[in-house]
C-alpha cells in the first residue's frame, strides 16, 4: 500500500493541464490536498508563506517547465534560496510537453528535480515514483 501524501503544489500555467491533472491526481487519492498555482511566482509565495511552518509546506510539487513570467528553471533558481526545511521537504517533478533535449538534459541535471514527467500525467508514472 502506498503511503498517502499530505498535500501536493501543482504549478501549471495552463487553466486546462491544471484542471486535468488535478482531477487525475484527485482521483489517484495519493493526495489529500492539492494547491493550484498558476504561476511559478505563485507558487514561490505559497512556499514562502509556509516557509516558517513546515506543516503547511507541499510534500511534493508538480512543475511545468514551459510557462510565460517564470519559467520552471527559474521557479528552480529561487526554489534552492529557500531554507533547508523547504527544500529537503518539498520533492520536485517538472512536469511537461517538452521534447526539446536542452530541457530535458536541464531537468535532469537539477538537484532538487527528482525526475521530469511527461504531459499529460499518467497515474501509474506518478504511483511508481512516489512508491521510490
Amino acid at each position: 500500500m502506498l503511503n498517502r501524501q499530505r498535500k501536493l503544489l501543482l504549478i501549471d500555467d495552463n487553466e486546462v493541464d491544471l484542471k486535468i491533472n488535478s482531477k487525475i491526481i484527485t482521483i489517484s487519492k495519493l493526495f489529500e490536498e492539492i494547491v493550484l498555482c498558476q504561476s511559478g511566482k505563485d507558487g514561490l509565495a505559497y512556499l514562502a508563506k509556509y516557509a516558517e511552518d513546515p506543516d503547511g509546506l507541499p510534500d511534493f510539487i508538480l512543475l511545468d517547465i514551459q510557462m510565460p513570467e517564470m519559467d520552471g528553471f527559474e521557479f528552480l533558481e529561487r526554489f534552492k534560496n529557500f531554507p533547508k526545511v523547504v527544500t529537503e521537504k518539498c520533492l520536485v517533478a517538472m512536469l511537461s510537453s517538452t521534447l526539446d533535449f536542452g530541457d530535458i538534459t536541464k531537468a535532469e541535471a537539477n538537484p532538487h528535480v527528482i525526475t521530469l514527467l511527461k504531459k499529460p500525467l499518467f497515474l501509474k508514472e506518478l504511483e511508481e515514483l512516489l512508491k521510490k
